[in-house]
């Protein structure tokens, strides 16, 4: 399964029991140098939340009282996906979290997916490394218009990869095609031509070896 792939385990974080204090947390976060860390229960199979530096520091400077247990200051308590969950959930709930906490099938903390695994993975879908051009293409987003699109561009090579842009409150898609690395100057300019007589709008063309 992706998920599993990207995650890193418990065994590798660094994470807080829930009966610890404040001061304890803040040291664990400083000898650590993370900004956040998840807090777990007393079996170290639940997770309860995150612990924030910056948040343990402001109740510090506002003459908080440090020996206030740790979950006084829980964050993202309900902050998780599932082993299982689809990607996009995945995804959209990762948003401005520096990671987001997985669960196993049975609900016990599994280890986390942070924010920069998950860059690594999409830059990886670009196929940079291995890529000549990326084409957008823009089309009214009608059906079949993919099928055809495709059917163009493999005439000439394969496809190394494709994704989807939709931008909000505009009626056109576009599409965006990685040609892989063999693919030179003369043909991308064929593959051009060959859409725009077809009616599909090729607005922007990235060399990637540039």
């Amino acid at each position: 399964m992706l998920l599993k792939t990207l995650v890193r385990p418990k065994a590798e974080l660094t994470t807080v029991p829930e009966d610890i204090t404040l001061e304890e947390a803040l040291k664990i976060l400083e000898d650590s140098g993370f900004r956040c860390v998840p807090v777990l229960d007393k079996t170290g199979n639940l997770f309860r939340g995150n612990i924030y530096k910056m948040h343990i520091y402001r109740h510090k400077s506002r003459g908080g009282d440090m020996s206030l247990p740790v979950t006084h200051l829980l964050k993202n308590a309900t902050k998780f996906v599932n082993i299982d969950d689809a990607f996009f959930k995945i995804f959209f709930t990762i948003k401005d979290l520096p990671y987001i906490t997985v669960l196993d099938n049975e609900n016990h903390f599994y280890g986390i997916l942070t924010h920069a695994k998950l860059l690594e993975m999409l830059s990886q879908s670009w196929n940079v490394n291995v890529g000549s051009y990326v084409l957008t293409v823009v089309s009214s987003g009608e059906r079949g218009d993919l099928v055809d699109m495709a059917k163009i561009i493999t005439k000439y090579t394969t496809i190394a990869n494709c994704m989807t842009l939709d931008v909000q409150g505009e009626l056109v898609r576009r599409v965006l095609f990685t040609l892989p690395a063999n693919i030179t100057h003369e043909r991308m300019e064929r593959i051009v031509d060959a859409l725009e007589r077809k009616n599909f709008k090729v607005s922007e063309i990235e060399d990637l070896q540039a």
